[in-house]
């Protein structure tokens, strides 16, 4: 054989043995996990402690202004606290001090009695639902699996808007953060299902000022795939389609397996654009949203401007 086409050949045969074995290296990508929400309605999820005036005026808002209808779920405060005359006047001076003017409130401890047609009524009218905060658990052993969360998920898809605040908010997602009876501490304790309106998530909550932001990986350990979203007091997302955008004081952290930070254009100083990372599989680490900031919960990514239902 001529030794330059020899030469050759084997420095082709050792390219192709090269380019082969760098090809096995590479690791499959892994499928694209998903989320969803409403469609039609609309979804508020709040961090707790609400003084911010935005949130519950956007929920005013989303429900067809001060005079519509409104029912107001108590389930998740203590049988102490439903007992007690104050407790309603207090949340009826409140919610009046926002402006609602046709509101009712709504509990039970029976299941049976939730199942009922005579107790579904009000929220055949409603146009907006929200939930108080306690403990998220009572709203699971008083309502799941009756009429109440069939209503609840007609009123979505009419168009209407369903919220809650610190508990209210966790009992949205498919997976209950700090179900257990005993101690709000546990983060899969002894009830783990939520109601499911955001469904493959999880919602943590008072997540910066309690301190909070890191407990949400137990969940997410155990259930790779699932979006984790930690609200901080005094902030929410706003959610329809498939999007939600973030209201309120402080920032929302999103656990999706990602990392994103704004960094400078490098062709214009004065402008940032989004730089998105993928994170390794055992990473904790998450990335913070702040008011007006969107994000696509199917497609599990920061939307940038323009590219917004939520806009619509």
């Amino acid at each position: 054989m001529n030794f330059k086409l020899l030469k050759i050949w084997v420095l082709f045969s050792v390219m192709i043995f090269a380019f082969g074995c760098t090809e096995q290296k590479q690791p499959d990508k892994p499928k694209q996990a998903h989320s969803s929400c409403t469609e039609y309605g609309y979804l508020i999820a709040a961090g707790g402690n609400l003084t911010d005036t935005s949130v519950l005026h956007k929920f005013m808002e989303l429900a067809g202004g001060s005079d519509a209808p409104v029912v107001i779920i108590t389930t998740a405060a203590t049988d102490d606290e439903l007992t007690d005359a104050q407790f309603y006047a207090d949340q009826e001076k409140r919610f009046r001090g926002y402006g609602f003017t046709n509101f009712s409130f709504m509990h039970t401890r029976d299941p049976k009695e939730a199942n009922t047609k005579a107790f579904v009524n009000p929220l055949t009218e409603a146009r907006g639902v929200w939930f108080l905060g306690g403990r998220q658990w009572r709203l699971v052993d008083a309502y799941e699996g009756t009429l109440v969360l069939d209503q609840l998920q007609k009123l979505l898809d009419s168009g209407g808007v369903i919220g809650g605040s610190s508990a209210g908010a966790s009992i949205l997602a498919s997976f209950l953060a700090r179900g257990d009876t005993q101690t709000n501490t546990t983060m899969m304790g002894d009830h783990e299902k939520g109601f499911g309106f955001f469904d493959n998530t999880a919602i943590d909550q008072h997540l910066l000022a309690m301190n909070r932001q890191f407990d949400i990986f137990e969940i997410l350990d155990a259930y790779p795939g699932m979006l984790g979203l930690g609200l901080d007091e005094n902030t929410a997302i706003v959610a329809h389609g498939n999007q939600f955008e973030v209201i309120g004081k402080s920032y929302v952290a999103v656990y999706d397996g990602t990392f994103y930070r704004e960094v400078r254009d490098k062709d214009d100083w004065n402008h940032k654009v989004g730089e998105i990372s993928e994170l390794p599989k055992d990473s904790h680490k998450f990335y913070l949203l702040k008011a007006g900031q969107k994000y696509d919960i199917y497609n599990r990514r920061v939307v940038q401007e323009g590219d917004s239902v939520l806009d619509q």
